[in-house]
């Protein structure tokens, strides 16, 4: 049952890629505690709280305050 824990990138991956938007990026523009690790996690599938999550969206939209992004489009899960 292994293949059930496989973690799959998340949709903010792809949307930090086309932002050109690196895990520094988004650790310097939160104005929270948000970690290089949680960020990380979110991109590779390891599922986070709703309130990281939220940190991570927050971050995104102080980092590119142009791009309408919500939690939809960051994370499938």
């Amino acid at each position: 049952m292994m293949s059930d824990n496989i973690l799959e990138p998340q949709p903010l991956d792809a949307v930090m890629g086309r932002l050109n938007l690196s895990n520094a990026d988004l650790v310097h523009a939160s104005r929270e505690q948000l970690s290089f690790k949680m960020v990380q996690k979110g991109r590779k599938g390891k599922p986070l709280s709703l309130n990281i999550q939220n940190k991570i969206l927050r971050a995104l939209k102080a980092a590119r305050p142009e791009e309408p992004v919500s939690l939809q489009d960051l994370f499938n899960y």
